[in-house]
């Protein structure tokens, strides 16, 4: 049965501190007409996951972010982080802490592969808290109208590293690279230290689909353990002014632009593993 939006925000009253409920109130957000924007998305159930993610999000991932000052205010724009875990807590923690973080408060639009809007349940609630289906068209439009984006450019062969591999980036698709210059918005580099250590991945079951999970994991804890989460946000970085509209159908030009936002979530990555004190602080 569907959450109705009155009992949405009641309970996100009920289970957010009153700062942090009155900091989502002032969240803007493209009416269609029917209290949703387009996507589904909806002020209250935004609040709502604000609700539901706080207790990872405060004590049991503990997460520190730094570098929140680079979200712009408004306007389009791509935050391009990397992405591991097994299973994607870490864009969780990274969709609730640019909503807490930011001011006014903004919704990062996750774009998500396509099987997530097919999960029962699951799927709908995404859409209504900002998640949308990776399509080219979905994308482009919510650029246009000034939407700020959380793409993950490694995909599922990020959270699908074997922990050997830990916080070394597969290799990042373009499309984000491509849609920056296309659309004329710089992309934030995003480096998330914790996740590589929550479920450690040690082999995979292929050929095995479910819901449309490309494979099963096999991991060394059942749970996530309760790591510390650190974000560290970056400078923007400009590639709607370094390079023109039409270098975005130049396949080398993507590919250069796409490895300068890779190297420098690496960056970030490398900076903050040396500052970090230890796996759970």
């Amino acid at each position: 049965m569907p959450v109705p939006p009155a009992l949405a925000g009641y309970l996100a009253s009920r289970m957010l501190r009153a700062e942090t409920y009155e900091h989502v109130r002032g969240l803007r957000f493209a009416d269609a007409g029917h209290g949703y924007d387009a996507f589904g998305l909806h002020p209250a159930f935004v609040a709502m996951g604000l609700g539901l993610t706080r207790f990872f999000y405060e004590k049991y991932f503990r997460v520190i972010s730094t570098g929140a000052h680079h979200i712009p205010d408004s306007g389009g724009a791509i935050l391009a982080g990397n992405h591991s875990g097994t299973i994607p807590i870490d864009g969780m923690m990274l969709w609730t802490d640019v909503v807490r973080q930011s001011d006014p408060p903004r919704v990062p639009r996750a774009v998500a592969d396509y099987f997530v809007p097919m999960l029962p349940v699951v799927g709908t609630l995404f859409a209504r808290g900002g998640v949308v289906a990776g399509s080219r068209g979905n994308v482009r439009q919510l650029l246009d109208a000034g939407n700020l984006m959380m793409i993950f450019p490694e995909g599922v062969p990020g959270i699908g590293k074997n922990f050997r591999d830990r916080y070394k980036l597969r290799p990042f698709r373009v499309g984000h690279a491509e849609l920056a210059i296309r659309h004329r918005v710089p992309v934030i580099p995003v480096g998330i230290i914790g996740p590589e250590e929550q479920m450690p991945q040690i082999a995979r079951i292929e050929g095995i689909s479910l819901f449309g999970v490309p494979y099963i994991p096999i991991t060394l804890t059942p749970l996530p353990m309760p790591v510390r989460y650190h974000i560290h946000y970056g400078a923007p970085i400009p590639l709607h002014k370094d390079y023109r509209r039409n270098q975005a159908d130049d396949p080398e030009v993507v590919a250069e632009a796409a490895a300068r936002v890779q190297a420098a979530v690496q960056e970030l990555i490398d900076a903050g593993l040396k500052q970090r004190q230890g796996v759970f602080r």
